[in-house]
């Protein structure tokens, strides 16, 4: 019986990576070795800049309530307490939008915070 080489296999797994690789300069594209390098980092930092993008909208929402908190006096830290205490539930993503394009919405939770502080 004749062996059954896996050519046909190898080279599927092979185009399976260049494809990956198509629209990157030179050899990058061309090459397999070169191009399987380049499509492991390439999914490794996608992998890794999904979790980022998580953690730098936290970080903006937080921004914008800080800053909207400095503007009725509050910093954010006790703003937040105060919501805390006066048991509103609103998450940061919320808070940043009112903050942005309600100032008189947040100007009202901002007071509600202030009064349950003091």
């Amino acid at each position: 019986m004749a062996r059954i080489k896996g050519g046909l296999n190898h080279k599927k797994k092979q185009n399976r990576v260049l494809k990956l690789a198509k629209g990157y300069r030179g050899a990058r594209s061309k090459q397999y070795r070169v191009a399987k390098q380049s499509v492991m980092r390439a999914l490794a930092t996608s992998y890794s800049g999904r979790k980022e993008k998580k953690r730098q909208f936290r970080q903006l929402w937080i921004a914008r309530i800080n800053a909207a908190a400095r503007l009725n006096g509050l910093s954010y830290s006790k703003f937040m307490h105060g919501l805390k205490l006066a048991e509103v539930d609103i998450n940061r993503k919320m808070l940043a939008d009112l903050a942005v394009n309600d100032a008189d919405g947040f100007k009202s939770l901002a007071e509600l915070a202030k009064s349950k502080i003091a």
